[in-house]
């Protein structure tokens, strides 16, 4: 089975180190980034491809880790060159947060060229892609699913069928929103402690053994406490996915004001040029004395 990449960022990299290192043939991989491109390519030992089209043609399983949803349609849709080219016969496993009825709509476009495709979502980060214990939540066909199970099976610990097209980007939607609002949460609650006083490792620990306790706060609590924001899911991404949520939301007519509250606050690390921090470098907008602006952002 050749597989071919199309996003060899830290998330993109990582899993086609991981797949080829499990036995699988990484045939080609493209990234925007021309350079990111080719160093991976001779790492592994495979073609660097110029355009998203040879990816198709050198593969028979594509995996791609975009972006967003206007980067998902131009690798689908760009005339002239996309993934969609001769593409019949061929796997598309998409594993980018975009929103689902983009997922939807790739997946048509793909039928009618003969292809498959699958939404992979990922729920977690770049050690767990290098080391194959990714969370993958997957929408789509259910045979497709199990035509794939191989391949994802080297990628994630854990691999959930969610249903149909869209259903899995809509369940990683709503986990990014409930993390980013947990986040926002944790680094309040330090920020608060801080400015008691209190001696933040103690009320880390606190924290955890009590009601206070989250996922995040493992991951993120002593990075904030540290001013540690070394990027695994960064704040502009942050932004991304509580914004799917919210047009959700919005198209439901439902108010999410906690969720609403947090894409403010990341939005406006983005708008200050902080967007590429972790998100746990929203902590830098709550703590006192840290952010020259702190007021504009309540």
């Amino acid at each position: 089975m050749n597989i071919g990449f199309v996003g060899v960022g830290r998330m993109g990299a990582n899993m086609a180190r991981r797949l080829k290192e499990t036995g699988f043939h990484v045939t080609a991989v493209y990234d925007a980034d021309r350079a990111v491109a080719t160093k991976l390519a001779t790492e592994l030992g495979c073609a660097a491809s110029q355009d998203v089209a040879d990816v198709t043609a050198q593969s028979d399983v594509i995996l791609t880790v975009v972006s967003d949803d206007a980067a998902m349609r131009e690798i689908f849709l760009r005339d002239g060159d996309n993934l969609l080219v001769n593409a019949r016969g061929k796997l598309f496993i998409n594993c980018a947060t975009v929103s689902p009825n983009v997922h939807v709509e790739i997946e048509g476009l793909a039928k009618r060229a003969g292809a498959r495709t699958l939404e992979a979502c990922m729920a977690s980060s770049i050690t767990q892609a290098r080391e194959g214990t990714l969370y993958l939540m997957c929408g789509g066909d259910e045979q497709t699913f199990r035509d794939a199970q191989p391949v994802l099976e080297k990628l994630g610990s854990k691999v959930r069928y969610i249903g149909k097209a869209g259903e899995a980007a809509k369940v990683k939607a709503l986990v990014n929103m409930v993390m980013n609002i947990n986040t926002a949460g944790i680094a309040e609650g330090l920020g608060l402690g801080d400015a008691l006083g209190l001696d933040l490792t103690m009320l880390r620990e606190v924290f955890a053994e009590t009601g206070a306790a989250s996922r995040v706060l493992q991951t993120d609590g002593e990075d904030m406490q540290n001013r540690d924001h070394s990027c695994y899911f960064s704040a502009a991404h942050a932004a991304k996915d509580s914004g799917i949520a919210l047009t959700l939301a919005e198209e439901l007519s439902l108010d999410l004001p906690l969720a609403r509250a947090t894409k403010k606050q990341y939005d406006a690390m983005v708008q200050e040029g902080l967007g590429e921090l972790d998100k746990s470098g929203i902590a830098e907008l709550t703590f006192k004395n840290r952010h020259k602006h702190r007021g504009d952002h309540v």
